[in-house]
């Protein structure tokens, strides 16, 4: 029987010694939205996937208005489209989208279908990434369209955002538990301004034996006669898995710098048990919304803002704990899922977690 879920910090275990956010979600950083689709079904074929869209200045400035962001790659063997131009150009005016593995293509086309300008859309690459979820869903039904997408686009909201078993996160697995969607934020200070550093993952990687949380190993002590493993080490690269994270803040970075503050949430990674294993694809997408940059006008940009470079470190160690935070959240609201084959993945019981972390 599937317990109660709840977030970490509602069982009284709280990561890192920084502040949260009003909501602890990447929601904290103003205008950004989240919203999802998500797929189940049984009949005729077995269905755990979806979609999850973050708009990082909301529906009304969608295309039209841009962010400087970066990215980091931690291990590549994974998708993600948009990401050349991102680099070349260190803007995003696309919304990022978060799926499986076989619904990159649908995504991508779904989200060029609904863009309501195509000559502005034309000098934007829409950012689509994916973790396979291919052990609870059918990865040949290719059930996702661009139906699905437009929903996830209406779901988008600022607020408290779903977590576990929803939208992209659906059919994920980490740390050989269910898991899916997590998200958490950090309030920091930079030269005396307070700033939101927020983080939304979609988790599914890892083993078991190497998870942790404020570095207690709690998957050591799970053991595989209380909560069955998912047999997944018979398919190639499933062991291994993949996450992206995206990672948001109202400090005002350049893309340089949000390339950097990517490469900081790699740590969160590792302090949860994530190596980055040979066929793992872990993807980090950073960006700022302190400056924001108007498309469509003609002429310079100005009144440019950024953070000196040496009082940037508030920022890296707020993503480090948010990230950490986010992925034990995915766990945390997960919910034990029967899914393609019969194949079963259980949720991480949260009483013993907290019995281990006392």
């Amino acid at each position: 029987m599937t317990s109660k879920r709840t977030r970490l910090r509602e069982l009284g275990i709280k990561v890192g010694a920084l502040p949260i956010g009003p909501w602890n979600a990447i929601t904290d950083v103003p205008g950004i939205e989240v919203g999802h689709a998500t797929v189940q079904d049984d009949t005729p074929l077995v269905l755990r996937t979806g979609v999850t869209a973050i708009l990082p200045l909301g529906k009304n400035k969608l295309w039209s208005h841009g962010v400087f962001a970066g990215s980091s790659v931690f291990n590549g063997y994974g998708e993600m489209t948009g990401r050349g131009w991102l680099e070349e150009a260190g803007q995003l005016s696309s919304p990022i989208l978060l799926t499986s593995y076989y619904g990159v293509g649908a995504v991508h086309r779904g989200i060029n279908q609904l863009c309501d300008d195509k000559d502005t859309h034309s000098g934007t690459h829409p950012i689509v990434a994916e973790t396979w979820d291919g052990w609870l869903s059918d990865p040949n039904a290719f059930a996702l369209t661009t139906e699905h997408v437009a929903q996830a686009m209406k779901d988008t909201q600022a607020g408290p955002v779903k977590e576990g078993c929803v939208g992209g996160g659906t059919g994920m697995v980490c740390h050989d538990f269910k898991a899916g969607i997590g998200t958490s934020s950090r309030q920091v200070s930079v030269l005396g301004e307070t700033y939101t550093v927020g983080v939304l993952v979609q988790a599914n990687y890892g083993d078991r034996k190497d998870f942790r949380i404020n570095g207690v190993p709690v998957g050591a002590q799970i053991t595989e006669e209380e909560v069955p493993v998912p047999d997944r080490k018979r398919v190639p690269h499933v062991e291994d898995g993949s996450i992206i994270i995206i990672v948001a803040t109202d400090a005002p970075l350049s893309s340089k710098q949000c390339d950097r503050l990517a490469r900081r949430a790699t740590l969160g990674l590792g302090r949860t048990g994530g190596f980055g294993h040979n066929g793992s694809g872990d993807y980090t997408i950073a960006f700022s919304t302190g400056n924001i940059l108007r498309l469509r006008e003609e002429g310079m940009h100005e009144h440019l803002k950024i953070v000196p470079e040496k009082d940037i470190n508030p920022l890296f160690h707020g993503v480090v704990e948010a990230t950490e935070e986010a992925i034990v959240n995915s766990l945390c609201m997960a919910v034990t899922t029967h899914g393609y084959k019969g194949r079963v993945v259980h949720e991480l019981p949260l009483e013993r977690v907290v019995d281990m972390l006392r």
